[in-house]
């Protein structure tokens, strides 16, 4: 499941729309615009993104938890790691999404 999350993440950010970071991901969750959310599991502190599942579940937004916030951060097309991704458009990977949500 996990390279199946960076795949969709990788898929949206060419063909669809993406929002990187803790920050953007929980405007997106609020405002209710993902599709998706996608949440590194090696985050230091935790707290950083201990928020974000239990503000998807209210929302009834999926949420899925990944290995690496490198990779996360790399398959955002980021240089860095980026602790959280939202996918607010799926694009070509509506398919890869529709599979995690479920």
């Amino acid at each position: 499941m996990t390279e199946q999350a960076y795949e969709a993440v990788e898929i949206a950010r060419t063909s669809g729309s993406i929002r990187k970071g803790t920050n953007e991901a929980t405007k997106s969750i609020e405002r209710e615009e993902a599709e998706l959310v996608v949440v590194a599991d090696d985050v230091s502190p935790e707290e950083i993104t201990l928020h974000l599942a239990p503000l998807c579940e209210e929302q009834g937004i999926p949420c899925v938890t990944v290995d690496s916030k490198v990779e996360l951060g790399a398959a955002a097309g980021l240089p860095v790691a980026s602790a959280a991704v939202a996918i607010i458009d799926a694009g070509d990977a509506s398919d890869k999404v529709e599979a995690l949500a479920a």
